[in-house]
Order: structure tokens, then sequence, then C-alpha cells
């Protein structure tokens, strides 16, 4: 397979002449810490049974590495170690996996090394200042150099290992906290410090058994990769290594940066999936969760973008709301085997995750964490990620609410800053939804990132009683249908287009006065200044209808203009659509776009407005209820008050 035009190949040659060195390393390591402090004393290696020959020995020449045979008590053994966990004198294939992975991703680490000494010049300098002839006006780009080397190093050992070990993750998560022992006086001094680190959090965390190996690596590997590229983000001389695209053609690793390169590896789901019949009423939430499958399957793993969100109509974050039992749990049901289905016939990897009440937790940072985890599992650019919050009123505090948690407000600021922060880049390949039963609870700023509103209002027609009434029976009846064509009513072309239709004018009473009031003083709303000035004046009875409630009506006007059905061809058989270029994909989807009118912009408004004004009146019903009962408590008690004076 050729290389991408703008990668070089670090030659497998050049990665395997460094698997002596970094199996010594993995054999044994003498290092004191400079930063960390030792968690525990590492445990000592179980005695084998007699007459069970154990490995052969490595006596290494490399400076600083120490073997099984003359290494002090206080060396980093990660072998011992690894093979020492369980009760077997054999190691496990999982155990064996590892060493391998770690072993491999030395010596790509020690590989990219050697080209960014030999890109930058360090290598002569290493030779001048080993001679003695290191001139001084060049000791402090040696200096630097050095550092860049090492954090060059770090980074590549700790992508590679979370790269290569990716397929033997299982559905354990472990804390590892932050990365400590990061030296920079040069490469082998810090991935010395690094391993010695690694053991310190596999006798902590990895379990005796060995349960939480993988786990533990991979989770000490993410902390690494974060820690390193905070350091290098001000270091300098690292162009060389950032200014260059590397791939290992035979593990297929990527190496951009200090950006990790993850693979995407697809999650197990146990979930009962539902079919789009199986969901009654519910029609534009449906219609737009049907749609939002397939956009989500134009995503190009090459490009790591998605066509539809250069094109403005991608929906990366949604909230669902209704009534408890109007259907958001079949939504995501249903929506999940979509993705999951198309994933499938692509060979895509695809990831669901669902961020519960249970991930709140009572230790300071923690629930943060769980929902920066939960962010970034699904966000991979590696794989197809679906992410929900359900119940989201009852995870997201409110800013300023007493009785919000802090781990409620700790979860808020984290889904706040990746739903809509500085830093966040929409590539199209995931999409998050927010569900919840009473949304007017959720924090207004929060509750505004949802770019997207699904009313998930359930059966509301006589029909639609019927349909789900005769599904939910299910086949062990012999009960007649009667008068009635079954499921014509979840046509769902027909019931979208008279479910948008509805929006012509407003559903809820206090934006119709509004809108009476615009449309009397200027008429039908039919230009972009008369549709600005109906906006204003929701502005001026709402204030929370701000700016960012333009943009996400806007961006849904846009996405009705992509209202394009992907055939189910394109689906089924990857090479009509899937399986294409970026630019080709592009290409047929811009055939297939209409332009905007004014009715989509004037129901889109309304919708979305609509939602603010039921939010803001349950939101007003809740509070005044709540004063109403503090109220009346406040009477009986002043009541019983002067009834005991006066008794």
């Amino acid at each position: 397979m050729s290389l991408p035009a703008d990668r070089m190949e670090l030659p497998e040659e050049e990665v395997q002449k460094h698997y002596p060195a970094a199996l010594a390393m993995l054999d044994g390591v003498d290092h004191t810490p400079r930063v960390a402090r030792p968690r525990e004393a590492p445990a000592a290696a179980p005695e084998r049974s007699p007459g069970i020959g154990g490995r052969r020995r490595f006596r290494s020449t490399t400076p600083g590495l120490v073997t099984r045979s003359t290494a002090r008590p206080e060396g980093v053994r990660l072998v011992d170690r690894i093979e020492g966990m369980g009760a077997d004198a054999l190691p496990t294939p999982q155990q064996a996996s590892v060493l391998q992975g770690l072993r491999r991703a030395l010596a790509i680490a020690l590989a990219m090394g050697e080209r960014f000494a030999e890109a930058t010049g360090l290598d002569a300098l290493k030779r001048d200042n080993l001679r003695g002839g290191l001139a001084a006006d060049r000791k402090a780009e040696f200096t630097e150099l050095l550092a860049a080397e090492a954090l060059v190093s770090l980074a590549v050992f700790a992508n590679a290992t979370a790269f290569l070990l990716a397929d033997l993750a299982g559905e354990d998560t472990v804390e590892v906290g932050e990365a400590e022992e990061v030296l920079t006086e040069n490469a082998p001094l810090a991935l010395h410090g690094v391993l010695w680190e690694l053991d310190q959090r596999l006798a902590a965390h990895g379990g005796a058994d060995g349960a939480h190996l993988v786990a533990t690596v991979l989770a000490w590997a993410e902390a690494l990769m974060a820690k390193v590229a905070l350091r290098a983000g001000t270091a300098p001389r690292t162009g060389a290594f950032t200014g260059a695209r590397w791939r290992v053609e035979a593990d297929g690793f990527d190496i951009d940066g200090f950006s990790p390169a993850r693979r995407g590896r697809s999650s197990t789901l146990t979930m009962q999936f539902k079919e789009p019949h199986e969901v009654v009423g519910n029609h534009i939430a449906k219609y737009q969760a049907m749609k939002l499958s397939k956009m989500l399957m134009a995503y190009d793993f090459e490009r790591r973008l998605n066509p539809f969100a250069e094109l403005g109509g991608f929906i990366f974050t949604f909230m669902g709301d209704g009534a408890p039992g109007t259907g958001k749990t079949t939504l995501i049901q249903m929506m999940a085997g979509l993705i999951h289905g198309y994933c499938e016939v692509a060979q895509y990897p695809f990831r669901y995750r669902n961020f519960s009440i249970d991930q709140i937790d009572s230790y300071q940072g923690k629930s943060g964490q769980n929902a920066r985890g939960f962010v970034d599992y699904v966000l991979d650019p590696a794989a197809i990620g679906f992410g929900t919050i359900d119940d989201i009123d009852q995870i997201a505090g409110k800013r300023g609410d007493r009785q919000s948690s802090a781990g409620q407000q700790e979860v808020t600021a984290v889904f706040m800053e990746a739903f809509a922060g500085a830093n966040t880049v929409v590539r199209g390949n995931c999409t998050f939804g927010m569900f919840s039963n009473y949304p007017e609870n959720v924090d207004d700023a929060l509750r505004q990132r949802a770019g997207a509103r699904f009313l998930v209002d359930g059966p509301q027609t006589r029909a639609d009683y019927i349909d789900i009434l005769h599904l939910l029976l299910g086949r062990n009846h012999a009960i007649p249908v009667g008068e009635h064509d079954l499921m014509a009513a979840q046509a769902i072309e027909k019931a979208v287009a008279r479910s948008f239709e509805q929006h012509g004018r407003p559903q809820e009473a206090g934006l119709l006065a509004v809108w009476q009031d615009v449309e009397g003083r200027l008429g039908p709303l039919d230009t972009i200044a008369k549709l600005g000035t109906y906006l204003k004046a929701i502005q001026e009875v709402d204030e929370r209808f701000t700016g960012r409630a333009i943009k996400n009506i806007t961006d849904a006007a846009k996405v009705r203009a992509l209202d394009v059905e992907l055939p189910d061809a394109w689906m089924e058989d990857p090479e009509l659509f899937l399986w294409k270029s970026y630019d080709d994909k592009m290409a047929m989807l811009r055939e297939m776009i209409r332009p905007i009118t004014v009715e989509m912009v004037v129901q889109e408004i309304n919708r979305y407005a609509d939602s603010e004004f039921r939010y803001a009146d349950k939101s007003d019903e809740v509070a005044i209820d709540a004063a109403v009962r503090d109220m009346e408590r406040m009477e009986v008690a002043k009541r019983r008050y002067l009834e005991r004076r006066g008794g």
C-alpha cells in the first residue's frame, strides 16, 4: 500500500533494530524518582516452582540498564511485574500481548528519536559532547535539543502504546491520576522515568490477578500523552517533529506531532435495538434521528471530516424532551441500532456510550473526569460515535443553584466546554443527544448548546394509539384490527410534512402573541428584515433568546436545505457512497442540496422558540408552585406559633 503524499515512512528495519534495547528496558532499569514519590514498595515477583525454567537472561551493555541478576531491589522490572500478576507460572496471552506492545512502542519511540536527532543535528552534537569538543556557544542549543528529543520519545511511546493495545481494551476503566515523572534531561532518562511510573501504577491498580492490566496501561498512556503535549506547547526546537507526518506501515500507526492517534474500536452493545416502525408518533424526532444516522456515515476517515459538517448541515448536539413514557428510550434504541447496522455494513468502528447519574461521584473532580472521559470516548475521530445523556436535568446542575451538587456543577462545565467551547471541533463523526422529561430544569446555557430540538411527544392521534396498541400486544392474540389501515399514519414523509406545516404558526400562547403583533404591523414575514424584526421581538419578551439561539435556528434551516434522503442502497452497498473519496461524497451531496426558503426559516424559528417558551412556562410554573408551597407552610407555621404563645 502506498503512503499518502504528505507522510514519510518510518521503515520497519529501523524499528526492529531497537528491539534489543527496548527489551532491555522492560527487563530491568535502575531509576531513582526525581519528581514523583513512590506509592508503595514494588512487590517482589512470586517464586516459581522448582524445576520451572525461567526466560533467558539478558545482560545489557547499555549504560543505566540492569538485568534480572544484577538489579538492585529498587530497580524496575516490568517483565517480572506483568508476568507476576496471577497464579499461573506461565504468562497469559494478555500479559504476553501487553509486553509485546510495550516493546514495540519503545522501539518505535527510539527509532523516532533517532530520526529527530538526525534531522536537527543533535546526533552530531552528541558526538562532539562525547569527545569533549562541544563548542561553548552551542551548549544551550544542545540542552534544548536533548529536552525536545525526550519529549518526542515520550510522546511517541505513549501514543504507540495506546494505539497498539487499543484492541485489548475491555469495558473496565481505571483512574491513574496525572503523569508525574516526566523528565526532559535526555531521552533515555525520560523513558526510564515513565517506565518506573508505569510500574508504580501497575502495582497500585493492575490487581494481583492482572484483571485491570490493560486498563491501567492504557489509562497511564493517556495521562502521559496529555502531560507531554502540555509540556511540548512551550518547548523550543520541536519543529522538526511537529512539522512532519510519519507512518509505521506495519501497524497502520500515524504520527502527527503530539496529537494522539487512536485505533478505532467498536464498543460492545447490549441494548435491544428498535426498528423505525416500532417508534409510533414522534414524527419529526424520528425523521431527524434517521437522517442524522445516515449523515454520520458520510464521515471520511482519511480527511477526518464529514461533508455535511463542511456544508453546515450537521447536527452535533440535540435535545430530546417530552413527558415520561413518550418514547425517548425507544428513540435512542432506534438510532443506536441504525448506526450500528450501517457501521457493520461499512466495516467502520462504532462507539456508543450513555452518561448516567451513576457517574456523579462524591469525590471532588471525579465527576468532571468521568464526563471528560465520556466525551473523549465518543469524540474519537477514529470511530463513528453516538453519546447519550439520559435525564440530563438530574445529571448536569444549574449554575448558581444551591441544590446542585459539586459533581453536577463539574459535569455542566465539562459539557458546556465540549459542546460549544473555544476548542470544540465538529468533525461530523459523532453526535450527542441530551434527553430529559424536565428540560426547564437544565441550565439555560447548556440547553442552548443543543443545536437541534427533538420534541418527543409520543402518540398523538387516534391512528397513533391504534398502531401502538397493536404493536405492543404482539402476535399472541387473534383480536381483529377493525376499520384501520395499520401503520399508514406512520408513513414518515407525510407525517413529517404535516408536522413541519404545523410550525408555520407558533404553538405556545406567549409566542403566538408576539407573532400576531409583528405580523399585524409588518404583514407576512417574507423578508430577512421582517424575520429579524420577529426575532428581536421574541428577544424582548425572553431575554434568553440570544445570538446562540439564532445560530441554532440557522443551522436547523441549513439541515432542512440538506433535507436529502440518502438512498438505503448507499447504506447497503458501501461502494456506492460510503467508501468513496471525500471529494466524491461532497460532489454527490452538492447535487442534492435545495435552497433555503422563507417557509423553512419561519418553521425553524417557531419550532425553536416554541420549545424555549415551553421550557420557560414550565420553569415559571414550577417556581410559582414552590413559592406558593413555601408561603402556605409559613402561614401554618405562624398560626402554630401564635397558638403556642397564646396557650
